[in-house]
């Protein structure tokens, strides 16, 4: 989701002195935190043929944690493959783990998943309305590092990526089916898909249904969660002097305690979420490019196929890892957003236009109209939709939000927090409601006229089949390959940077091999987890990290609050 990360961050990075690990000074009166402690002081640093420089804790434990979790998961999913019954494939022990490892999670904790979004949303809210939203990040006299029109590009880039590109037609498709039927079937029974059972035979309910359901997943509230992560970095790096890790948003809470083991375990637990957070990405691009290449060129789209590509991809992004600059990789990404648009204006032309632009403000009134009763965490009996969709989203959303937050503040720095909110939360949420009614609303639209085909086809086929029933559909399907290919391959590489950072103490200019290293990693979890169960294994990963960090984050909604209390505090006394 953040194709522009690694040339803003870079960018960012550049108006550091000498090329030093410090960011800039705070400029004007701030509520600087005044501790003895040096970016990398506790690092282990070594110069060579392959030079490192890494947090001994945070990178130890999260390196052998990961390579430890990988190679059991491939090596259970060996053994499984070689205890084949008469030549048939049988669930591995790691598949069914996941399997019953996603469903107690989003089955037992929903509530707290959903809850949770809600209080990103409120603080979010509160703060665009506060005193506290005049503060600027930096410092008071602080100025933008980009251009308002520059700064919204890249919100624009962080809102599109892979989860847009595969749930961009199935999921609008999914909640009007179930919708439109008025029942979700479970193994042949019925069950309650409350609030989405309300339309039945309905045609025009369902649509505005689906609609809702789907912008209410791609709404406020992961942006909420990217804009609590964003902003408490933002704060305690160019406010308050602080490295940029998560740990230093908790010194209001653990004081100089942050830099012993309280803070390596929000560390760790970032990169964790981080790590397994792209790793789903990455699995539903695999997914979704093998798919759309046996759709196209009728290439197989078995395992070994989104192996390869999963590793040919991760090639490239290791490639643009160690070529430093990375100006072709910026290049591809402008060229993937300018290609992300010419799909959307595309349907948009060549689909149900008049309801497409129409639908936007209908879609727009339906999310408004149904909010509260969506967010409601309590005294719901829509097992299928809260559990099967909205805690998965939420946790993954969560466990993104260290990567996506930490590219969000990097380039917002010069902004008022009210400026920052307001634009974190309208541009790509405004963008995403307009991505899902062109492609979501072109879909459903088909299956209304009878075209079953894009409705029956899986999860990770269905834009293609969509597109298919448009003009020139083989040029267009060409194109949703190329962005998918190339949202995975600078999520890899851009990620690889926000977690190497965090792994090396907050610096952000540290060896290529360790960047190198997590790159490299990040298609292995990948593969890892596409091996051991499929998308439910990816979900299951996403889910399970992205339970702890909701905890930490939770802490940081307290620690940004007091942060931002201080800072008015200090202006006030100038």
């Amino acid at each position: 989701m953040t194709d522009t990360a690694k040339g803003a961050s870079e960018s960012a990075t550049d108006t550091a002195a000498d090329g030093v690990d410090a960011l800039p000074a705070p400029e004007g009166p701030t509520a600087i935190i005044e501790t003895d402690y040096e970016i990398g002081q506790d690092n282990i640093a070594r110069e060579g043929v392959l030079p490192f420089d890494v947090h001994h804790v945070v990178f130890s434990v999260s390196a052998v944690t990961i390579v430890i979790f990988t190679l059991g998961t491939l090596a259970l999913q060996w053994f499984t493959a070689q205890a084949a019954i008469d030549g048939v494939a049988q669930p591995s022990g790691s598949e069914l783990f996941f399997i019953s490892l996603r469903g107690w999670l989003t089955g037992n904790l929903d509530w707290f998943f959903m809850l949770a979004g809600n209080v990103f949303v409120l603080l979010c809210l509160c703060l665009i309305l506060s005193p506290l939203g005049s503060i600027r990040l930096g410092g008071p006299h602080a100025t933008p590092d980009f251009t308002r029109n520059g700064w919204f590009a890249m919100l624009f880039a962080a809102g599109m990526g892979i989860g847009l590109m595969f749930y961009g037609v199935s999921e609008p498709l999914s909640h009007y089916s179930d919708a439109y039927a008025g029942q979700v079937l479970e193994n042949g029974v019925r069950v309650d898909s409350a609030p989405l059972n309300g339309a039945e035979g309905n045609a025009l309910e369902s649509r505005r249904l689906a609609m809702a359901a789907t912008i209410f997943h791609w709404g406020l509230h992961p942006w909420a969660i990217y804009a609590v992560v964003a902003l408490a970095l933002a704060l305690f790096s160019f406010n308050k002097g602080l490295p940029l890790t998560m740990r230093s948003v908790f010194y209001p809470i653990f004081g100089e305690r942050i830099w012993g083991w309280p803070g390596h375990v929000i560390d760790i637990l970032a990169v964790f979420a981080t790590v397994f957070g792209l790793a789903t990405s990455l699995g539903f691009g695999a997914e979704q490019a093998t798919a759309g290449m046996h759709f196209l060129f009728g290439i197989g789209d078995g395992m070994v196929t989104k192996i390869v590509l999963i590793i040919a991809i991760v090639a490239v992004a290791t490639i643009s890892v160690v070529s430093g600059v990375d100006k072709g990789v910026q290049m591809l990404s402008r060229a993937n957003m300018l290609l992300a648009l010419v799909l959307l204006l595309f349907v948009i032309l060549t689909g149900p236009t008049i309801q497409i632009v129409s639908g936007f403000f209908a879609n727009l009134a339906a999310y408004t109209r149904d909010l509260v009763p969506l967010s409601n965490p309590f005294g719901r009996t829509d097992d299928q939709f809260r559990q099967g969709w909205t805690a998965f989203y939420w946790a993954w959303w969560i466990s993104w939000s260290p990567f996506v937050g930490m590219f969000i503040a990097r380039v917002s720095r010069g902004r008022t927090v009210r400026e920052f909110l307001l634009a974190v939360l309208i541009v790509p949420s405004i963008i995403s409601v307009l991505w899902m009614t062109a492609l979501g609303g072109t879909a459903i639209s088909q299956y209304q006229h009878g075209i079953d085909r894009v409705a029956n086809a899986a999860l990770e086929l269905q834009l293609f089949e969509m597109l298919s029933h448009l003009p020139l559909h083989g040029i267009s399907s060409f194109v949703g390959i190329v962005l998918v290919v190339v949202f995975f391959i600078t999520s890899a590489d851009s990620g690889s940077l926000v977690i190497d950072t965090i792994c090396s103490g907050g610096k952000v200019h540290s060896p290529t091999p360790q960047r190198i290293f997590w790159c490299g990693f990040e298609g292995l979890v990948a593969v890892a987890l596409l091996l051991g169960g499929g998308l439910t294994a990816l979900q299951a990963m996403a889910v399970s990290t992205g339970l702890p960090f909701t905890i930490v984050l939770l802490g940081a909604v307290w620690a940004v609050i007091r942060g931002l209390m201080d800072e008015r505090r200090e202006i006030a006394n100038v």
